[in-house]
């Protein structure tokens, strides 16, 4: 039976659907699935006229980004955003926020979405932030031919301090996760990407619920640390991603844990120059776009940089890639 769509917080021409999950240890589960049409000349003559767009946020986030679902739709395609169990509109009283044990638990939320967009013959093409970008690839991986094209926006593609690091506390924390898996972790963020994204004037507008977006982040704990780390040991391993893939980065990082202006044209979050060479191991077609002056959600950036951005994808969505089902 088709789902129900409803007005959207974001208002016209947004509406949203609840996608109904089994319920987990914390509660009631349920996905979000908003979505955003092409005007008639659009639908009809676009170049993407039969693409349907998917988008799946990071962490401690949610969708709510008006001009990138313009940016689809004024090319023809139909654009859709999830918000994940746990997150922005999915939450639910009692729900421990962004909390999952493994990254394919995140496979019923996007089936679900899936199915209630039901392309048919159309084609699909997912795009992916930060966390989402590390879940989207992990799903393409697993399931070949499903995906045309993938556009990563910063994808969260290995831990901050290198794999070295990583291979070190791996254990460590898979050992904390099977025993204390809701425990605590020191915070780390310190609200500065928040604010440079309130300098830019591209963070939620006020009347959107703060819950949704905490200054300085959800809490994070060893199980789903645990799970983010299998997820960048599978990248490192090599994803062999068919499909041709976008990865969009800034041209340099910033110190997360010092205030400076500079945090407004650089990525305060990741360490861009291990993604871009984890990138390289997603699969035998991928293009790495280093935007300059860009933060860490790159169409969240100054104006300038954004729209390089979007242009960016927009030559790399026309073109002739090596890989593509499609042009």
């Amino acid at each position: 039976m088709p789902g129900v769509w409803t007005s959207d917080v974001l208002g016209a021409p947004f509406e949203q659907q609840t996608l109904p999950l089994p319920p987990g240890a914390d509660g009631e589960l349920a996905a979000t699935l908003v979505r955003s049409v092409p005007g008639p000349l659009s639908a009809l003559t676009g170049p993407l006229r039969d693409v349907d767009v998917l988008s799946v946020h990071g962490w401690s986030d949610y969708f709510f980004n008006r001009e990138l679902a313009r940016f689809w739709n004024a090319l023809g395609a139909r654009f859709y955003a999830l918000d994940l169990r746990r997150y922005g509109r999915s939450l639910r009283e009692g729900n421990t926020p962004g909390y999952v044990a493994s990254l394919d638990e995140y496979d019923a939320d996007i089936d679900a979405a899936l199915a209630a967009i039901d392309s048919g013959r159309r084609r699909l093409v997912l795009q992916g932030h930060s966390t989402g970008g590390l879940t989207l690839a992990l799903w393409t991986a697993r399931h070949p031919g499903r995906v045309d094209r993938l556009v990563l926006n910063a994808p969260w593609l290995e831990f901050q301090t290198g794999a070295f690091a990583r291979q070190a506390i791996a254990p460590v924390v898979g050992a904390r996760a099977r025993f204390d898996p809701f425990g605590t972790h020191p915070p780390v963020d310190l609200g500065f990407y928040t604010r440079a994204l309130t300098e830019l004037g591209t963070a939620p507008r006020g009347d959107m619920p703060a819950a949704w977006r905490p200054v300085r982040g959800f809490a994070t704990h060893p199980g789903w640390l645990n799970a983010v780390l299998e997820g960048h040991r599978r990248v490192d391993e090599g994803l062999q991603i068919a499909c041709p893939v976008i990865v969009l980065l800034s041209r340099r990082t910033v110190n997360p844990f010092v205030w400076s202006p500079a945090m407004t044209a650089a990525d305060a979050v990741l360490v861009v120059d291990e993604i871009a060479r984890a990138a390289t191991r997603l699969g035998p077609h991928v293009t790495i776009a280093r935007i300059d002056g860009a933060v860490h959600d790159v169409f969240l950036s100054a104006p300038g940089a954004r729209q390089v951005a979007y242009r960016s994808v927009d030559a790399w969505m026309r073109s002739r890639v090596p890989g593509a089902l499609f042009i």
